[in-house]
């Protein structure tokens, strides 16, 4: 969530009136930055993950899990504990964590301590880190709380008792929620004012309809019996009858709905700017994919719906925009947005003569003036127009405090907008007076249940990262298919059933086989005798090739097709040989002993085998075991006994105490610490 000011937040009516002073200023700030590092080069990999967990409290008497509002207790407490903590107190190659809070007043958000390198000791002691993170956060809990990674709470805002202690929202004073109660969310001023100044500014509540699974005995139409329809204390309380609740929909009403998910993010450092742009572009059409692979959101609020995955609830949850930018309403501008500020990529970034104009297909309206005033700073028209498109946003939470800023050694303002700016990836500018090169933030995963699901997903994604780089891959689509390649991504079993449009061909031209850019070994390769260098590290700086004197570019159409998640990860046709077959040529270019190798390739056999849906998706299997639970009517509801079993399932699932072949690997054991052999000096 990064860094929390302490100070005065300014109501929306106030915040208004600095929204153009904070653009201003923010753009001088990047502009600053710019001028800076645009020219810093040579990077060296650095990356981490981070994991948000949901504090849950059982009662077994009444048999109710529930969600504990002890975020501030918990994080003094992990606080004091880390703080007490030393690098030799952890285990090998590992250093003390950090804990952070999160919008939810039961979620918390843990890193590494210190970035992983590129070594493979580091990249195979991931799994070791969270769990370690994990046994830490539980063992200063109470003795009835568990730390879940655990996508969507099913019964966030049902009519029972979902929170200990209990609230009522009659008394939800920031969002006006006919379901949350204030209480949910954080106490720092930035979150109710954030919540606040979203309503404020769109005119209205959030509106979110998901719809509903219908099983057997769901009534049709199903109109919600658990909406307090009557409700009169806040104005927007007609809403609901009044057409923002949808028949045969689950209605959500507030932020923390969205906000109160939890998933897995993973930042890489760049060697430069134009690697991390190359990086930002290639990954965009990843992103709908690993959506799709690791869904498990498919209950909310008390109901099974017919969606696998969190998106477009967090989409919904903070869409700030005004009847008139939605197109409901005419304006005099006729300025449209056509989407929410937490949603997928609009732009490809990259400066590299790969990106085609014709693949940035979708509206991305931009700020003309700031665009102009990048591009007479010397910016070229494609970084401008992305910085400009994310300054289309106001500025949704600003502290009296911090108006005024010194441009030249804050960023403060650029990041109120640019961190606001919720998508699939963000490329992201050194901080000031920082160590911290450019770098890259992949966001679109849904937390797993367990650290070896987790670290799966890491250890794939950070090597599929260089496996683009060393082999110069092409992913381009049309933003217009990465779109409804996420909407696709969200279907009930979409990883197994669905099809998404992927690159035919993601070879370089002229190329027939994976064949690596040149290595800079500087003291990173060992010589393999007949073979080329095998380098021991993961790596940034791979040089982007020229384009050929001679190329046929046909039309965009062709090159690309609708595919299986199974034929994206195991491939197709002799030019796309999967993203694990990229990943596994990538590997055969390292010097990794065969016990490193195995453990990674356990890892990558996980990720195979969910793609070709011999492992279920989490979604799934929570939606079967709701479905087959004895207290299941058929009707769709997950009540709150069918909830506390599912809870409790997963604690033991996570403590591999209940075996699910269905799910997990047969021989998942949760992380005792494997360690790879340190490196030997180079």
């Amino acid at each position: 969530m990064g860094l929390l000011y302490l100070g005065t937040p300014l109501t929306w009516d106030e915040a208004k009136q600095y929204a153009d002073h904070v653009r201003e200023h923010g753009i001088t700030q990047f502009l600053h930055t710019w001028d800076r590092v645009k020219d810093r080069c040579g990077d060296e990999l650095l990356w981490g993950d981070e994991v948000e967990y949901m504090v849950v409290t059982f009662d077994d008497e009444e048999k109710n899990a529930k969600l504990s509002l002890r975020q501030t207790e918990i994080l003094a407490k992990l606080s004091q504990v880390v703080g007490d903590l030393t690098d030799d107190d952890t285990p090998a190659l590992m250093t003390v964590p950090t804990f952070h809070p999160e919008y939810g007043r039961y979620m918390l958000e843990s890193t590494p301590g210190s970035p992983y390198t590129g070594s493979i000791p580091d990249l195979l002691s991931v799994e070791t880190n969270m769990h370690y993170r994990r046994t830490l956060a539980r063992k200063h809990l109470k003795a009835n709380e568990i730390p879940f990674t655990f996508t969507s709470f099913p019964r966030l805002g049902t009519h029972g008792v979902f929170t200990e202690p209990h609230f009522s929202s009659d008394d939800a004073k920031s969002s006006h929620s006919l379901f949350l109660p204030e209480e949910i969310t954080n106490p720092h001023a930035r979150f109710p004012t954030l919540t606040a100044n979203i309503r404020s500014r769109r005119g209205s509540k959030v509106a979110i309809n998901l719809p509903i699974f219908i099983d057997e005995r769901t009534p049709r139409p199903f109109v919600d019996p658990t909406i307090p329809w009557q409700r009169s204390i806040y104005p927007e309380d007609p809403e609901a009858k009044n057409g923002a609740a949808l028949i045969d929909h689950i209605y959500m009403d507030a932020m923390g709905f969205g906000m109160g998910c939890c998933c897995l993010q993973l930042t890489f450092q760049s060697c430069n700017v134009d690697e991390a742009r190359r990086m930002y572009d290639a990954l965009v059409p990843v992103g709908p994919i690993m959506l799709a692979l690791t869904a498990a959101s498919p209950a909310w609020r008390g109901y099974l719906a017919d969606v696998d995955c969190r998106w477009n609830v967090i989409a919904g949850s903070v869409d700030d925009r005004t009847p008139e930018e939605r197109g409901l309403k005419p304006s005099k501008d006729n300025y449209i947005i056509p989407k929410s500020r937490y949603d997928s990529v609009d732009l490809y970034i990259s400066n590299d003569w790969t990106n085609k104009p014709g693949y940035n297909d979708a509206l991305a309206p931009y700020n003309k003036g700031i665009f102009q005033r990048l591009r007479n700073h010397g910016i070229d028209e494609i970084l401008a127009k992305h910085i400009a498109h994310l300054f289309i946003r106001d500025p949704l939470v600003i502290f009296s405090e911090t108006i005024n800023q010194d441009d030249i050694v804050s960023n403060d303002h650029f990041e109120n907008i640019q961190s606001t700016n919720w998508q699939t990836l963000r490329f992201k500018p050194p901080p000031p007076n920082s160590p911290i090169g450019w770098r890259v933030e992949f966001r679109s995963m849904e937390v797993q249940m367990t650290d070896f699901e987790n670290a799966a997903f890491a250890v794939f994604i950070v090597l599929l990262s260089r496996a683009i780089l060393a082999f110069n891959l092409n992913f381009y689509i049309p933003i217009s298919k990465v779109d409804q390649n996420m909407a696709r991504a969200q279907s009930r079993d979409a990883a197994r059933s669905g099809k998404f449009y992927f690159r035919k061909d993601v070879l370089p031209p002229g190329h027939e086989t994976l064949t690596i850019s040149p290595p800079s070994c500087s003291g990173s390769c060992s010589p393999v005798e007949g073979a080329p260098m095998k380098e021991k590290l993961l790596r940034n700086c791979f040089p982007p090739i020229p384009r050929p004197s001679h190329m046929d570019d046909g039309p965009i159409e062709d090159e690309y097709e609708e595919m299986t998640v199974e034929e994206i990860f195991v491939g197709k046709g002799s030019k796309f040989p999967g993203l694990l077959g990229v990943v596994e040529a990538y590997i055969d270019t390292l010097d990794v002993d065969e016990e490193d190798r195995l453990q990674i390739s356990k890892y990558l056999d996980f990720v195979r085998r969910r793609a070709i849906g011999s492992l279920q998706t989490p979604a799934t299997w929570i939606r079967n075991f709701v479905r087959s639970h004895p207290s299941y009517n058929r009707d769709s509801v997950v009540s709150q006994e069918i909830n506390y079993d599912l809870m409790v399932a997963v604690d033991e699932i996570e403590r591999g105490v209940r075996h699910v072949p269905e799910l997990l690997p047969e021989d998942y054991t949760p992380n005792n610490g494997y360690h790879s052999k340190p490196d030997s000096p180079v």
